[in-house]
């Protein structure tokens, strides 16, 4: 079923600088200012219009159906965690868990660096993205920390799916088919904001 028109506000909040720049048709530079930085995001071939009307964002899609719907849910939610990006920042928990080879994680430069994973001896490198911090805490606790929450969820993301097992790389304990199978690796156990 189409709908012709439909609209949602998203709230600016009193100390956040919004500007809205069309650089095309259906393309859109937005820049987020607050207390902690500046996120800007590239919109493209969007059937989402934005304009920004005193103090709000608005966004409106013509002739929409359940895609646009979706879209239009999508970066209302965006727009709110970029707003909570800049005034409080993102803060990604991730767990070192290992049962017989200890693991040693540690930052080198612009480097996340995992090494003996498993016993192996290659390393793990991931390349830490611009904005994001990187911190090891003691031998288990990993913390990522940014404004950008899309950047800092998928480096923690990014962080677990390089040491994850799969297939047949995940032997059982039990020497058998079957069971939980090895459950060496790192975790996201949680996220907060980095200001109350």
């Amino acid at each position: 079923m189409r709908v012709v028109y439909v609209a949602e506000e998203v709230e600016v909040p009193e100390n956040v600088k919004v500007s809205i720049e069309k650089t095309g048709p259906f393309d859109y530079v937005v820049r987020v200012k607050g207390p902690l930085g500046e996120i800007v995001k590239e919109f493209r071939n969007t059937p989402v219009v934005m304009t920004l009307q005193d103090g709000k964002i608005l966004l409106e899609v013509f002739d929409a159906r359940k895609r646009e719907y979706a879209i239009l849910g999508t970066y209302k939610g965006l727009f709110k965690n970029m707003f909570l990006g800049v005034t409080k920042g993102w803060r990604y928990k991730l767990k070192v868990i290992y049962t017989h080879f200890p693991m040693l994680v540690k930052v080198q430069g612009n480097q996340l660096t995992v090494e003996n994973f498993l016993g192996r001896k290659s390393k793990i490198a991931l390349e830490i993205p611009k904005g994001v911090k990187v911190e090891v805490k003691g031998k288990e606790d990993i913390v990522v920390e940014g404004i950008d929450r899309d950047v800092v969820s998928q480096f923690a993301a990014s962080i677990q799916s390089a040491v994850e097992l799969r297939g047949d790389e995940r032997p059982s304990p039990h020497g058998r088919e079957g069971g939980l199978g090895v459950v060496d690796g790192i975790y996201v156990v949680g996220y907060e904001h980095i200001k109350g």
